[in-house]
């Protein structure tokens, strides 16, 4: 299986190995746009993996921090509680970056790694808007969305982010 993200269409696609579309989710990703940068609060291009899988068996709108289960469970009363948190639930896929000097290590500007920039595809309050930009550089999917794509990609499934 593959995964690939069109930032300009705002979708994930899992394919099969043969490229056969399997299943397509709506997504948000970056407000700020696509770029490698560390600080940019966009989204990084190019080939990817699932490094990391974390949260199996945490219940839906389950609240991580450092990608660590808080305890607290999202409710529109939590968010109005934290106004202005980035909310990451339910799931994480923690994306590492395949291309040296690109998303992955350092390039002649500095640091570009995808990892290391704690970018992921996470779930997100049924609130938040699908199918148009708005995260501050992760993927967002609707919980559900995730809690069915985790169940099915294991850890270094590649994923290609496009601008396209």
């Amino acid at each position: 299986m593959k995964i690939r993200v069109s930032v300009a269409r705002q979708t994930l696609s899992l394919l099969a190995d043969d490229g056969q579309l399997l299943r397509e989710y709506s997504v948000s990703t970056a407000a700020a746009g696509v770029g490698e940068v560390p600080g940019s609060y966009r989204t990084p291009r190019g080939r990817h993996l699932i490094r990391a899988k974390i949260g199996a068996g945490q219940p839906e709108n389950a609240v991580f921090v450092r990608r660590r289960p808080t305890g607290e469970i999202w409710t529109p009363e939590l968010a109005a509680a934290h106004p202005g948190r980035d909310w990451i639930l339910t799931r994480i896929l923690w994306l590492s970056g395949c291309e040296p000097g690109f998303n992955r290590g350092f390039n002649p500007q500095g640091d570009c790694d995808t990892m290391r920039r704690y970018i992921y595809i996470h779930g997100s309050p049924d609130s938040a808007e699908m199918g148009r930009p708005g995260s501050h550089g992760c993927i967002r999917m609707r919980n559900a969305d995730l809690i069915e794509l985790f169940a099915r990609v294991p850890c270094y499934t590649p994923v290609e982010i496009s601008a396209d």
